[in-house]
């Protein structure tokens, strides 16, 4: 249980996530298999509740959930090639059951379009089947070739997709305004963590789609973790499945399709990388997995301390709250780093002197302040605490957010700016005619065009020229470094 001092949060942000994933007991990364990871219950317990809110708001929306299979024929891939290139190179191939070679090679699925669209084909025959809205909550599986980082970027990840077919295209678009809303009533509202949806430029699409539009989330130290993205797929991706229905008048047509991606594991890097501090983690207590610790204090001088924590345990779980009761040996001060460490939102510490006044101290992780509350408030406290502390954590949280952007007017500007935040700047076209410029950026600065806010009307910037080749400007786009 001994804690050790973690790097400084703020100055050495990548050897801090290192070590509070190793000292908090989040993931191990010492499984054979390069960039696979042994999920601990610590993190497993903190994704299964944000799979929860993301599941509950999909169903809300119409979403029915599926279970489907991992493997996925080559022969589906191959119907189109748009999609085909552009997972090919991370896909895993399976080509022996046993010692016997497999006739066709199966994929372990990257996505999972041409699954669902292979079996829209048979369920989707008529206009009263739409809209026909699916999800399922799975892993995935992608030859990652870059450097792989806990949660950030792995071989195998967690996450749901959804699959949907409309009638028509203005049903189809307000599906994908509809996640990126889900997006942000679970992400930011009940997750904290502030994000900002772009459309990503033209060479930045999902393989198969003819519009992409991606959330990013800006770190305190100003580079950007990927949310969930959502696409409106190219209409040619289901017509080559045979995805296909009769209209009211019997006219046979092609339904308009999208998919949303929310990357579980990838948003709980996230919540790690926005919330913690020198001490460690510090998680919303909607989704802490255990918001209440109870450390006795003296308890072998009177027993009746540890009574009373175990009827304060009693209570609490009965109302449904998550609470750990810690009679360990250790002293109190290191109980108290170490679960401060950990992240658990509230504690509450029980003494001999506390029995006799019937009032006890309540600690708040966001705060770091100490408060005598009388028992009988126990169930009242515990509740406008936790509300409060995740109100504070997402106002710090988003105060955070908006002083990293900075306005940019040509590519000095920019390498200052990304790494420690996001540079917006006027540019030429997202268009694949921008690519020249966009990749100039990369290797100057090291930072990617994360594509185009739609969520507010843009205001050019200065003369109104692209920032790196001059000539007129059309939009203006974001750019930062990514893990």
């Amino acid at each position: 249980m001994a804690v050790q001092k973690l790097p400084d949060y703020s100055e050495k942000p990548s050897e801090w996530y290192t070590e509070i994933i190793k000292q908090a007991e989040l993931a191990d990364i010492r499984y054979g298999v390069k960039g696979a990871l042994v999920f601990q219950p610590w993190s497993v317990e903190c994704m299964e509740l944000m799979y929860d809110f993301f599941e509950k708001d999909l169903k809300k929306r119409g979403h029915k959930n599926y279970w489907f299979p991992s493997l996925i024929p080559e022969s589906y891939f191959q119907k189109e090639s748009e999609h085909i290139a552009g997972f090919t190179p991370e896909v895993f191939w399976v080509e022996k059951g046993g010692n016997e070679k497999l006739e066709e090679r199966l994929a372990l699925r990257p996505t999972s379009e041409t699954a669902f669209y292979t079996m829209f084909s048979l369920w989707i025959r008529s206009y009263k089947d739409l809209p026909f809205k699916t999800y399922q909550r799975a892993n995935v599986y992608r030859y990652e070739t870059k450097s792989t980082r806990p949660f950030l970027r792995s071989r195998e990840f967690y996450w749901i997709e959804t699959h949907c077919a409309f009638e028509t295209k203005e049903e189809a678009f307000q599906s994908v305004l509809d996640d990126i809303e889900t997006t942000k009533r679970v992400v930011f509202e009940i997750f904290g963590v502030p994000t900002i949806v772009f459309e990503r430029p033209a060479w930045d699409k999902f393989a198969g789609a003819g519009r992409t539009f991606g959330a990013d989330a800006i770190t305190p130290q100003g580079r950007v973790v990927q949310q969930p993205s959502t696409h409106m797929i190219n209409n040619h991706f289901p017509k080559v499945f045979g995805v296909k229905y009769f209209d009211k008048n019997e006219v046979e047509k092609t339904p308009f399709t999208t998919c949303y991606g929310p990357c579980i594991s990838r948003i709980m890097a996230s919540v790690i990388l926005t919330h913690g501090d020198n001490k460690g983690l510090k998680f919303p207590f909607e989704i802490a997995p255990k918001q209440i610790v109870i450390i006795p204090i003296l308890s072998e001088k009177d027993p009746n301390v540890l009574k009373k924590a175990f009827k304060f345990k009693k209570e609490l779980e009965e109302a449904n709250y998550r609470v750990e009761l810690d009679d360990g040996d250790k002293r109190p001060g290191e109980k108290f780093y170490y679960w401060e460490m950990k992240g658990v939102p509230l504690r509450i510490e029980i003494g001999p002197r506390d029995l006799k006044e019937k009032k006890f101290l309540l600690y708040r992780r966001d705060t770091e302040k100490k408060v005598l509350i009388n028992e009988k408030d126990l169930l009242k406290e515990i509740e406008k605490n936790g509300f409060e502390l995740s109100k504070n954590l997402k106002k710090k949280a988003i105060n955070n957010f908006d002083g990293l952007i900075k306005d940019v007017k040509n590519i000095n500007e920019i390498k200052k700016i990304v790494g420690r935040g996001i540079a917006r700047a006027n540019f030429c076209s997202v268009e694949k005619d921008g690519l020249g410029c966009a990749e100039i950026i990369e290797k100057e600065s090291g930072g990617k065009i994360r594509g185009t806010r739609i969520d507010v009307k843009e205001n050019f910037i200065g003369n109104k020229k692209c920032v790196i080749c001059g000539k007129k400007a059309t939009k203006v786009v974001y750019i930062a470094k990514d893990y």
